[in-house]
């Protein structure tokens, strides 16, 4: 996210509405619900996670224990656990 200057935005009228509340700090304005994106949209994060837990799952079918899928994907073995476990309910 950037910061965009208010005086090259907004009407003086308004800017100085805002000032009248908040004078010289930062605001956050955010975004219309009907404009707002879902968790990792922007980024593919969901895309890469959902990836990501299917290998976990196809590595744990073909032999791996859970302290070793562990130890290679840098996560708990709870973790592991409940993927495996989200996985296999996906898959039935």
């Amino acid at each position: 996210m950037s910061y965009l200057k208010a005086e090259t935005v907004l009407p003086q009228e308004v800017l100085e509405l805002i000032q009248e509340y908040i004078d010289g700090g930062y605001l956050y304005i955010p975004r219309k619900s009907n404009n707002r994106k879902s968790w990792g949209e922007k980024t593919n994060s969901k895309l890469w996670i959902k990836k990501r837990n299917s290998e976990i799952y196809t590595r744990y079918i073909n032999g791996l224990k859970i302290t070793e899928l562990a130890n290679q994907y840098f996560l708990s073995e709870k973790s592991i656990q409940r993927i495996v476990l989200q996985e296999k309910r996906n898959n039935e």
